[in-house]
Parts: structure tokens; sequence; C-alpha cells
């Protein structure tokens, strides 16, 4: 075969479309990729995300208080995962200084914390003491309890994803609902709260 024949017009042509679609194979995964991605950000609410652990148990954990938080000269107490068990109903809401939208939610919180049908506690997450002291000092503490998890250990156990986010246990100590960004007036009354009342309504007789 002559040295023409092997590198003639046509197999010029091949290779530059071969080097062509090569270069185009990344763009079309990038493409693709955030095409999904876009679908799954827009697609539906997104505070409604599945949970593994809905329907199961709180994970074993023990939070320590938050440091220098008091009311009426006590230390506010932190809280393991056996205070939420046979205590009746508890939302935990996971909330930081450091979060905008927590500070947007907080006065539903205080709201929520006059209904005494259920106890409010508070997943204090990756953040620093003082700051956290000085957030509840400035928007008030509507938490019965406050925990420290300063490294996010416990929030990865529970399957946080950021904050803020709210969790329905029921009395036996199982996570019955999960809601994932903050809360609003809408999604309080439309869905939280069925919830809660659900959580609260007697258990059939087995």
């Amino acid at each position: 075969m002559s040295s023409n024949e092997t590198t003639g017009p046509g197999t010029r042509k091949r290779r530059v479309d071969t080097m062509r679609l090569l270069l185009l194979l990344p763009l079309a995964l990038f493409v693709g990729l955030a095409g999904l991605l876009l679908f799954r950000l827009y697609a539906g609410d997104p505070s409604i995300i599945p949970s593994a652990l809905i329907g199961r148990e709180v994970p074993q954990f023990e939070l320590p208080p938050l440091d220098g938080l008091e009311s009426d000269g006590r230390q506010v107490p932190g809280f393991a995962s056996g205070d939420l068990k046979g205590n009746g109903v508890t939302l935990v809401n996971v909330w930081a200084s450091w979060c905008v939208p927590c500070r947007e939610e907080h006065p539903l919180l205080s709201e929520l914390a006059r209904d005494d049908r259920f106890r409010l506690f508070g997943m204090n997450y990756k953040d620093g003491a003082d700051n956290a002291r000085r957030f509840l000092g400035r928007y008030g503490n509507p938490f019965e309890a406050v925990g420290a998890d300063a490294n996010g250990r416990v929030g990865i156990d529970w399957g946080v994803y950021g904050v803020p986010e709210t969790f329905i246990v029921d009395d036996d100590g199982a996570i019955v609902y999960k809601h994932i960004g903050p809360l609003t007036p809408q999604s309080i009354s439309e869905r939280l709260m069925p919830e809660i009342e659900k959580a609260l309504a007697p258990k059939p007789a087995s």
C-alpha cells in the first residue's frame, strides 16, 4: 500500500472527526451532568427529600450542653438519644449562628415552643459557643435543651444536609419526619403540623 493511500484526504478527515469527538465528549458529559443537577434542584419541593432514617430510631448519640447557656440561672441541658424516647413528641431543630436562614425561621420556632404538646430541642451545628450564645441572646432561646455538635459528627449520623433542618421524633424515639431548609408559615401549616398531629395521635393497640 502506498503512502498516499494511508495519508489521503479520507484518512485525514477520519482523524479530524475522531479528534473532534474526543474533544466534544467531556463537554457532552458536563452538559448532561449539569442538566441532571438542575432537574434534581427544580423538580418538586427541595424541602422534601427522602431520608433513610425515617421510621427508624434516632442514632445513638450524646450532645453536651452549649457552654455558658443559662435559663433562670441554670445551665440549659444538652441531650442524648435516650432523652428522645418515652418523653412524648420532640422537634429537633438543627441550627447555627452563621446560618442566615436560621435567623429567618427563628421567630417561628418561638411560636412553636408555645405549644406544650411537644418539646423543642436545638442541635447547634458546627458552631462556636460564644457565637451561639450571642445568637440566642439576641433572638431568644425557644429550646428546652441545646446540644452542641461542634464537629458535626452527630449531624452526619442524623443525615443532616445543611442547616436549618427540623426533625420530628415520636415517643418511641423514631424519626418520623424531616424538613430541610427554613420553616415558613406555609410549610408549618401544610406539612409540619399535620406530621406532628400524626405523631401525637395514640397508636392503635397491637
